[in-house]
């Protein structure tokens, strides 16, 4: 039997989903900002479900599976890539991911894209942010789907996600149930709240780029029409670069918080549906978020779950390296220093 329990950190909502030996036993949702002010109650919430054998905790970009409660600084800013008393990006979730790290609670730290295996190092040049760790969960919860709908195993998985998140828009690859190429939410195109990717005189003409600005230029800041527009379109461009990677998607599945607003969605059915049929990925939870879900997964997985199988086609275990190693316009060593690391 195994009790696992997944964590997904949003800008909005912090989403928790506990399964026992698959099955669902924990759906809930608490406001991010709730759950920043007031640690030790969220940590309530998780031990609340009883003995659990793993939590898929916040990872923020990712690290090679790590247990939270050995983590060394160096590995906390790889993770998280903001230098301590930095107030940007989600305020607060570092100081709760010290929280879960001593608390005794057997929580885990998972690969972003960058980590894995199954992505070739090409893809990685110059990228810091091809996918979350949080944009991995929901692509497990994608081939989990994937697997039941067609009654396929994973070795035959083939699709992109798009992932239309509170804050960025980010999209993977997935080709026979592995990941193979992605573009974050700070690398692709514009998000709901997020600019996505900066052109490079932009940031010149910025001077100094602070991880607020990572949160800052999104869709709703260009006013209505133009933002919706240049919004549908960039998600679209991204899924369109992406059937580079994947060479027959089945299907086109869409997640987040703004995958289900109405007109958006018709927007972009009408942009996608030439490509692949286009599906909503709502899971099998009625409150977590699917990155949520997707987190529970592949905790049951590296537990020795139902879903063992999914995780190792993904190559979880074998992910390795830094979100540094592939720099070229700047060295290692100065993006260590940016991070406050010898």
């Amino acid at each position: 039997m195994t009790c696992v329990v997944g964590v997904d950190p949003g800008t909005i909502s912090i989403d928790i989903c506990g399964l026992r030996d698959g099955e669902l036993t924990l759906d809930l949702a608490v406001p991010t900002a709730e759950a920043l002010a007031e640690p030790e109650r969220f940590l309530n919430l998780l031990r609340g479900s009883g003995p659990v054998d793993l939590i898929a905790g916040p990872s923020g970009y990712g690290l090679p599976l790590r247990q939270a409660a050995g983590l060394s600084e160096e590995e906390f800013r790889l993770a998280f890539l903001a230098v301590e008393g930095d107030p940007g990006g989600i305020g607060g979730l570092r100081r709760l991911m010290r929280s879960l790290a001593n608390s005794g609670l057997p929580v885990l730290l998972t690969p972003g894209v960058m980590h894995l295996p199954t992505v070739p190092a090409h893809r990685k040049l110059n990228r810091v942010d091809l996918g979350t760790a949080d944009k991995v969960a929901a692509a497990v919860l994608g081939i989990a789907d994937h697997c039941a709908r067609f009654g396929r195993p994973p070795t035959e998985c083939s699709f992109i996600l798009l992932e239309l998140g509170g804050a960025f828009t980010s999209a993977l690859a997935i080709e026979d149930g592995q990941i193979v190429d992605g573009f974050g939410g700070t690398s692709g195109s514009i998000g709901w709240r997020s600019s996505g990717a900066w052109d490079g005189e932009v940031a010149f003409l910025a001077e100094r780029v602070t991880k607020d600005s990572l949160f800052r230029g999104g869709a709703v800041e260009a006013g209505h029409e133009t933002g919706r527009v240049a919004y549908v379109e960039g998600a679209a461009k991204a899924v369109r670069a992406l059937m580079h990677s994947v060479r027959r998607p089945r299907e086109i599945l869409l997640s987040g918080r703004n995958a289900g607003e109405p007109q958006i969605r018709g927007l972009l059915d009408d942009a996608l549906h030439v490509l692949a049929p286009v599906r909503d990925l709502t899971g099998f939870a009625k409150i977590a978020k699917q990155g949520a879900q997707g987190a529970a997964i592949m905790a049951d997985g590296l537990a020795g779950g139902v879903h063992s199988a999914i995780v190792e086609r993904l190559g979880l275990r074998e992910a390795s390296g830094t979100v540094l190693d592939h720099l070229l316009v700047i060295s290692k060593a100065d993006a260590r220093r940016r991070l406050g690391l010898a």
